[in-house]
């Protein structure tokens, strides 16, 4: 199971970090990662790291702003956001691919647990 907060209103400017409660299969290995999706468009990739290693990938629009990471025990997951801006507002999500490998960090079908989503809304 997958479970994500953190979300909230802010002013554009601010920083705001998500988390996710990891529990179960979810947590055996390979790859998580932060989706967004705003109103009206498709889900897409904002930052995975591999669990073991650590390895991180970042989509282009947060490249410098966010920092994805896990706590040591491996039981969260975190996006730290920075610098936010009112194109980052969208629901957020979190996802597990056990068996995910590196190549496939940004891949969407690749993940197989999904999070419920945090709503995010940056205002400017």
């Amino acid at each position: 199971q997958l479970q994500a907060s953190g979300g909230g209103l802010v002013q554009a400017g601010d920083s705001l970090r998500l988390s996710c409660a990891i529990s179960g299969r979810s947590n055996s290995g390979g790859n998580m990662a932060w989706f967004r999706q705003a109103p009206g468009e498709e889900r897409k990739f904002v930052a995975a790291i591999r669990w073991s290693g650590g390895s991180t990938v970042y989509g282009d629009s947060v490249k410098g702003r966010f920092t994805i990471s896990r706590d040591p025990a491996k039981t969260t997951l975190y996006l730290q956001m920075n610098s936010l801006k009112p194109e980052d507002t969208a629901v957020y999500f979190c996802a597990a691919a056990p068996r995910g490998i590196y190549s496939t960090l940004g891949t969407h079908s690749s993940y197989n647990y999904w999070g419920q989503g945090t709503l995010v809304t940056v205002s400017s």
